[in-house]
């Protein structure tokens, strides 16, 4: 009798659930419940909006809360481009659509056993989780977000900018904390006493340091076309002119695309953790929270990424037609914030689709496309951008494109004429020795 009241009930509860009237009257209840305090209360704390010390802060809470929740919405995204590039249905079952499957993901990793081996190194053991997630989310405190604002009730003339922090090192501040989103991985493998998870903090090591040579070429590359290190002046300057730096330099764009995916540890640069080889790589011996902090820290990783990528060589919050530098009113800075929204939304999904659609590499082939590959190709662009500010044409489409082009026919001539065999086999292993039968 208790069974079938017990399933009685589960399925009435199933069945409300799924019922996309209910999700949108719960969404519209807390809406409200959140929102009309904030309304209520709004002439008191409206000074802490055009203070430009408190402003920024109430901008880093805000993206925090904004990239931590995206992350379990990618989470769901994933899974969702995932069946549908599979052609089956994906999570259906929590929720109408699934919608409710992160928060079912999240509240079932709380209530895992939190299972720490006896063998391993306890204390990195423990801080190489906080690490790899740390360094996700400091990096996006250079990211203007939606430029300048004047709220109606500040004098005129000042306006508060929609960034953390406006640092004279801003892109090479980015560039550091990035480099150090390796330490999470490496410490994990290396603490977790565990051979398989060792191979894969190594690996990691190797890739990571690897592309960070090739990402760095091409990221001087648009600071030279730039001249500022600034990523606020970067987009000022592309909203501006209307003219974004992916027109000047899309060789560069390609190669921080490629080197995004491998400081990211995504498919086909995902060999850290490689199930077939490794088990599970560096977080087989890990579980529960610290099991999920690694992959809130890929996903934040990834959106962090792509914001970076949309301000240095797609606009940022610019969009012809739609947004302007002069613009400074609170309309336009959330059409400014929904305008950079989509453009990373687009990047995320884009990298979601590549996970499905290309193979990954051996270790050998990620290792040849790094330093035979995009080393040399960056050192050329570099050169070759070097010539254009030379002679004052950095700023000139048709010589920009021109170069590019020619640095693209002749990679094209040197991997044509090449001699080396493209082979299933790594070329320096010894040959396979067949015993007579």
């Amino acid at each position: 009798m208790k069974s079938i009241l017990y399933d009685k009930t589960t399925q009435a509860i199933e069945n409300t659930l799924r019922n996309p009237l209910v999700l949108i009257v719960a969404a519209l209840v807390l809406g409200a419940a959140a929102l009309v305090p904030l309304w209520m209360l709004f002439p008191y704390y409206r000074w802490l909006l055009s203070d430009p010390f408190w402003f920024p802060i109430i901008v880093m809470g805000v993206m925090l809360k904004v990239i931590l929740t995206s992350t379990a919405v990618c989470i769901l995204a994933e899974r969702k481009l995932a069946s549908f590039t599979q052609d089956r249905h994906g999570p259906n079952r929590v929720g109408f659509w699934g919608l409710l499957q992160p928060m079912a993901d999240g509240l079932k990793f709380f209530l895992k056993e939190d299972i720490t081996p006896a063998n391993v190194d306890k204390p990195i053991f423990m801080l190489a989780p906080v690490l790899a997630l740390i360094t996700a989310l400091i990096g996006f405190a250079i990211i203007p977000w939606a430029g300048d604002v004047h709220w109606p009730w500040m004098p005129e003339g000042e306006v508060v900018r929609t960034q953390v922090a406006s640092l004279n090192i801003g892109i090479l501040y980015m560039l550091a904390v990035g480099s150090l989103g390796v330490y999470g991985i490496v410490l994990g493998g290396y603490a977790s006493n565990n051979k398989y998870s060792f191979f894969g903090g190594m690996r990691a090591t190797a890739q990571m340091i690897s592309y960070e040579l090739p990402l760095g070429l091409a990221l001087l590359s648009v600071l030279l076309v730039s001249g500022t290190v600034r990523p606020e002046l970067i987009v000022d300057t592309q909203a501006t002119t209307g003219m974004w730096y992916v027109f000047y330099q899309p060789i560069a764009f390609f190669i921080v695309l490629v080197c995004t995916f491998a400081e990211a540890n995504r498919t086909p640069f995902d060999l850290a953790e490689a199930e077939q080889e490794l088990v599970g790589g560096f977080h087989t011996e890990y579980s529960s929270m610290k099991f999920a902090m690694f992959f809130l820290g890929e996903y934040a990783h990834i959106v962090t990424g792509s914001a970076i990528m949309v301000a240095l060589f797609f606009g940022g919050w610019h969009c012809w037609g739609l947004t302007s530098a002069a613009d400074t009113s609170w309309i336009g800075m959330l059409i400014k914030l929904n305008v950079y929204f989509a453009k990373v939304a687009a990047f995320v999904l884009f990298f979601m689709l590549i996970r499905w659609t290309i193979p990954r590499f051996r270790f050998d082939q990620l290792m040849r496309i790094c330093w035979l590959g995009l080393v040399p190709l960056g050192i050329a662009l570099l050169a070759g951008t070097a010539i254009l500010v030379a002679l004052g044409w950095q700023h000139n489409l048709w010589a920009s494109l021109g170069m590019n082009l020619v640095l693209l026919v002749l990679t094209l001539i040197y991997t044509a004429r090449s001699t080396v065999p493209v082979t299933g086999r790594q070329t320096d292993l010894p040959e396979i020795q067949v015993r007579p039968a």
